[in-house]
């Protein structure tokens, strides 16, 4: 090989690599669980703006969050002051998912919840279900 066209050919691999890198990640259908089990506001605010980033990077993805324990205040109509950030997240996709045995422990009712709220029986049966579905998980807060 000519030595003067080697230089050439390192610098147009190195320019369709990360393209190609883009193309792999913008066809893969990511699917990501978060875990919420707190009712720290701050922690809430922060959730809102990463799921935000993650809906504008990938559009497709499948996004759920399972809210159990503290957490559920996020979904409670009383405590919540984020259901147009709820709402708007969830036209994008975002499923927000409140643990029944949670509702029961704390003697509240769907009514209770934020109408965006899905069910589940149990919040960390459902983080194990995902988990065993393949589905990425991510702990938010402390």
């Amino acid at each position: 090989m000519n030595k003067n066209l080697f230089p050439l050919l390192i610098g147009l691999l190195m320019l369709y690599a990360p393209a190609v890198a883009q193309t792999k990640t913008e066809t893969k259908q990511h699917r990501i669980v978060f875990h919420l089990a707190t009712s720290d506001t701050t922690t809430y605010k922060g959730l809102i703006r990463q799921l935000n980033n993650l809906t504008a990077l990938w559009p497709t993805a499948s996004i759920e969050v399972v809210a159990h324990s503290f957490g559920i205040d996020i979904m409670r109509k009383d405590r919540s002051k984020l259901e147009a950030d709820i709402q708007a997240l969830k036209n994008k996709g975002v499923a927000f998912a409140v643990c029944q045995n949670t509702m029961k422990s704390q003697k509240l009712t769907p009514e209770q919840m934020l109408p965006q709220s899905v069910f589940v029986p149990n919040g960390l049966a459902e983080l194990v279900l995902k988990q065993e579905e393949g589905w990425s998980y991510i702990k938010v807060g402390q």
